[in-house]
């Protein structure tokens, strides 16, 4: 994901005079937060490259959408906003807001992960001023905990991943007309799915994977991309960190251990991808979650 101050929607508040940003972090693994106070202003989201998830922590009782002027606002109150899509609000009077940034990737890996669905059938839908307890409850940890601190910023990532497996859940649905091309079949991917799963500890080539659906390495990486929506070395990578994370919260393995186990040549490869993903060194994130 670009780096935070290059997000449409957070550019558009910090552009503003009248919005002020109180917090903000990269929680790493494609997700990044922040938490504003904003008062008396206009505000337009012009079709964003990434997803956005907001919680009104106080006030909002008078701010509308400007298409919707009698739908309001109100504290626990959620926003749904897909990446692409157009907006434009109004806000009278004082509020707070917390909001999750979420990359396109990240989607399309926790559709991948959690659904075994390709990310192109799903379509995060749009929803305004929303009741959902639990996914408020969630915000109200999350904008709680002290970004700057690296074991509560691990917390604050651990939380926006339940953020995004909850309304990968419940406000997902197929895209009107659709007529997918291309890609691999059902059963192509979840075998290719699978072997990765099975052999991360190993050296894994393009050659090996395209053997697997009987096509040419370049037709084969095309097809990838359309199904899990990313190239095949990024998503490989994203599973062997994914199950490092594992490692390191449940099992007593040294840290170079747990990198050839995740197939990682050594373990300074292993820690910079791993920094360079989570923004902490799986020492720190071990100590955080795993004792």
């Amino acid at each position: 994901m670009p780096p935070l101050h290059q997000l449409q929607v957070f550019q558009s508040l910090h552009s503003s005079p009248n919005a002020r940003l109180q917090r903000s972090a990269e929680l790493g693994d494609g997700l990044a937060a922040a938490v504003w106070s904003n008062r008396h202003d206009a505000r337009e989201y012009q079709a964003p490259s990434h997803h956005t998830l907001s919680c009104y922590l106080a006030g909002g009782t008078g701010t509308f959408r400007r298409e919707s002027p009698h739908s309001k606002g109100a504290p626990d109150k959620l926003c749904i906003l897909p990446a692409g899509h157009q907006s434009a609000w109004v806000i009278n009077g004082d509020i707070q807001l917390a909001h999750l940034y979420i990359s396109q990737e990240q989607f399309a890996l926790a559709a991948v992960h959690l659904l075994d669905r390709e990310p192109r059938e799903l379509q995060l839908r749009e929803a305004t001023f929303l009741d959902d307890a639990q996914q408020a409850q969630r915000f109200r940890l999350l904008a709680s905990l002290d970004w700057s601190e690296p074991g509560e910023r691990l917390l604050g990532s651990s939380l926006a991943h339940e953020l995004v497996s909850h309304a990968l859940l419940n406000q997902v649905g197929r895209p009107d007309g659709l007529h997918l091309k291309g890609g691999l079949a059902p059963a192509q991917r979840r075998r290719v799915r699978e072997f990765i799963q099975a052999n991360l500890a190993e050296p894994l080539s393009l050659g090996q994977l395209a053997h697997l659906c009987a096509l040419s390495e370049y037709h084969f990486a095309r097809m990838f991309q359309l199904s899990f929506g990313l190239p095949p070395h990024r998503y490989v990578l994203a599973q062997r960190l994914r199950h490092a994370q594992q490692l390191l919260r449940h099992s007593p393995l040294a840290l170079g251990e747990v990198a050839l186990a995740c197939g990682f040549a050594s373990a300074s490869h292993f820690s910079n991808r791993f920094r360079q993903t989570f923004a902490v060194t799986p020492g720190q994130y071990r100590r955080t979650f795993g004792g």
